[in-house]
């Protein structure tokens, strides 16, 4: 199987997806915490948690695609290694890298920002088996299954304790779900995630990110590497006593258009795409 086939398998899994996590009123079906005396704490809306629980949901879900499709599916060895999920076709050992991301919807047209893994270490070193299942250059394909929410409306009173026959007056603190599976690079910014982290950021415009069309997904993967394998926080650069070569998608173009010929060839499309400015 090659990547372009594993994405279409997944992408037609996705509304079966939804409809086992949500009820037919689109209401998230996890309702909170039971423990021995049935006694039932609600959940709070932590995206840690939410995050979480969602990825517990999902995993018989993801073993089930891998028995139809004659794959094998081995979850992240440790706590923070990448990717969440690797799927590794029977027949011929290719590996599929998954990660599994959620957020939650603001307004009608954006998504909170998501983190798409670290733009160092086992990035920039292809071979390195360091916080990864398998170096990452021995992937076909490195794909996110994102799971987009919105948030409750309702006051949750995460003090109140529940009994297991009052479920179905236990609020909900997430509904409406979408789910979307695109390779990495089609839904990643040219910034970082957050502040001065090292984490590719993602791109926060619903309709693009559902379709793959990141700043990213024209200019191709090969760019993708390439710009986040030299780009440089503040704090990165100073560590090297050097100024930031880029910032952005257009200073990188020009940062590199003297010795690329690839890169002088994108120099009139970035710099007529509003996007990338």
């Amino acid at each position: 199987m090659n990547k372009n086939d594993f994405l279409k398998k997944l992408q037609s899994k996705l509304s079966s997806f939804e409809s086992v996590i949500s009820t037919d009123e689109k209401e998230w079906i996890i309702k909170g915490f039971i423990d021995v005396y049935k006694k039932v704490y609600t959940i709070s809306l932590d995206t840690k948690i939410i995050s979480k629980v969602m990825e517990l949901l999902l995993f018989p879900l993801m073993q089930k695609f891998a028995e139809e499709n004659n794959l094998e599916l081995e979850l992240s060895p440790e706590q923070n290694f990448y990717p969440d999920l690797t799927f590794v076709d029977k027949n011929d050992g290719t590996l599929f890298a998954v990660d599994i991301k959620t957020t939650y919807r603001i307004g009608n047209d954006r998504i909170n920002g998501m983190t798409l893994g670290a733009f160092t270490g086992y990035f920039r070193n292809r071979e390195s088996t360091k916080n990864i299942a398998y170096p990452y250059s021995r992937y076909a394909g490195h794909f996110v299954l994102g799971v987009i929410y919105s948030q409750s409306e309702n006051n949750i009173d995460e003090r109140k304790i529940y009994s297991a026959a009052d479920l179905d007056k236990i609020p909900s603190v997430i509904h409406d779900f979408k789910f979307f599976a695109q390779p990495k690079y089609k839904i990643a910014a040219a910034r970082p995630g957050s502040g001065n982290t090292k984490n590719i950021g993602s791109i926060t415009d619903l309709e693009k990110i559902l379709n793959g069309k990141g700043p990213f997904a024209e200019l191709g993967e090969e760019i993708f590497d390439d710009y986040w394998k030299f780009y440089l926080t503040s704090d990165m650069a100073s560590q090297l006593e050097t100024s930031r070569p880029y910032t952005n998608l257009k200073e990188y173009v020009e940062c590199k258009s003297k010795n690329s010929d690839i890169l002088k060839n994108l120099k009139v499309k970035i710099g007529q795409s509003e996007e990338l400015k």
